[in-house]
């Protein structure tokens, strides 16, 4: 014998690995750590999502896969005075928290201050599911601290307290390896993190070092749980049981459908309203999630409109100008009452709905016999496969 130490590959390791490579190799992320992160915190929240069961597992196993998809980066500012007491409890479980109506923490600033944060939180995937009041207490809530290089910001083994955006500033990840703190990665200007501390009550997982002066703001643990992580949740399961009701997006596999639900966003129409002009540039797509379209055309005279059909829940509407970058080739109005649709940009479009492009592509055909139909001969039709 050797004496090597056998290593043994945890079970499932494996098929997390190369699911992972498969969605690194599908989006090309540009940050491919920030990419990490926010695919292993996704994964996570769906696993605390499918049921109250579901939930309980996914906090014991926090703790078992923490060397896995615990956050390998995170910079909150230095605490003063004592250390906390490492926080023992359960993960974060928005399913079992009750709705607090605590006013939120208000951090006063200047006017400088709220446009440089509303610059530093706009792209941050955790705010996203936030509307225009929960925006306004998200900014509200946090605080601005100053860091200066050589400053360590976390130790790795402390508790979580907050979650940070990073407004400016270059910050070192050391992790100790074998006794030593060994550099892994850099956050440079940009970036968020902090969220799995605070969802699973893990320690911190890495020691964040300043290495040029920069700005980082911060919620508190309480907050961000209230209202942050409550709200993705909320989000989450609301747009998982849309995309259940919506037979095109079975085509998906489960992490593909998980991506969508965080690119979509919500809009309401009122009866009458008009969605989409025939003729418009198309730059989105559109779920139903409650009410009813009606889809029409122009006729050939140009003196009014012809019904072409009426779409309810589940349905989905507004592919074809993404399909052909062409035009709007029809007018959707909301009908019958208040109708709720999910938003999905061009570029999320692209990137995310690959498996079902061919299936949305054949019903191109199906637009163009319809339309014949309606209109009584093929010239009187724009081909919507040019």
């Amino acid at each position: 014998m050797s004496g090597k130490k056998v290593v043994q590959i945890p079970p499932g390791f494996k098929d997390l690995l190369q699911d992972f490579t498969v969605a690194v190799l599908k989006e090309t992320p540009e940050d491919v750590v920030e990419f990490a992160i926010e695919y292993f915190t996704r994964l996570r929240m769906e696993k605390i999502s499918q049921s109250q069961e579901g939930a309980e597992a996914a906090a014991e196993a926090a703790e078992a896969d923490s060397d896995i998809d615990d956050e390998p980066m995170q910079a909150p500012p230095p605490r003063r005075g004592p250390r906390r007491v490492a926080v023992a409890g359960e993960s974060f479980d928005p399913e079992k928290e009750d709705d607090d109506d605590t006013p939120v923490v208000n951090h006063p600033k200047t006017e400088e201050q709220r446009q440089r944060l509303n610059e530093a939180v706009k792209h941050i995937l955790l705010f996203r599911c936030l509307d225009e009041d929960q925006m306004r207490d998200v900014i509200n809530a946090m605080f601005e601290r100053r860091c200066q290089p050589g400053e360590k910001v976390i130790t790795q083994g402390e508790d979580g307290d907050n979650f940070y955006v990073i407004e400016s500033g270059v910050y070192d990840i050391y992790v100790l390896i074998n006794g030593q703190d060994t550099k892994v990665g850099q956050y440079d200007n940009k970036g968020s993190f902090g969220e799995l501390a605070l969802m699973y009550n893990a320690p911190r997982a890495a020691t964040i070092q300043c290495a040029s002066s920069g700005s980082i703001w911060a919620m508190d643990r309480d907050t961000f749980r209230r209202l942050v992580l409550k709200k993705a949740f909320q989000k989450r399961v609301m747009y998982e049981n849309l995309i259940d009701s919506v037979p095109l997006l079975k085509e998906l596999a489960p992490y593909e459908r998980m991506n969508i639900a965080d690119a979509l966003k919500s809009r309401v129409y009122e009866d009458g309203d008009c969605i989409i002009v025939q003729g418009d540039v198309g730059n989105e797509m559109y779920f139903i999630e409650d009410g009813e379209v009606r889809i029409t055309r122009k006729t050939q005279d140009g003196s009014g409109e012809m019904e072409l059909s009426r779409l309810q829940k589940g349905g989905y509407f507004g592919e074809l100008a993404l399909l052909t970058k062409q035009p709007r080739a029809a007018n959707v109005y909301a009908c019958g009452g208040k109708c709720k649709v999910a938003v999905l940009d061009v570029g999320s479009f692209e990137r995310l709905l690959g498996p079902c492009l061919d299936i949305m592509r054949r019903s191109i055909d199906n637009y163009q016999q319809q339309l014949t139909s309606l209109f009584g001969s093929m010239e009187a039709v724009p081909d919507l496969r040019a």
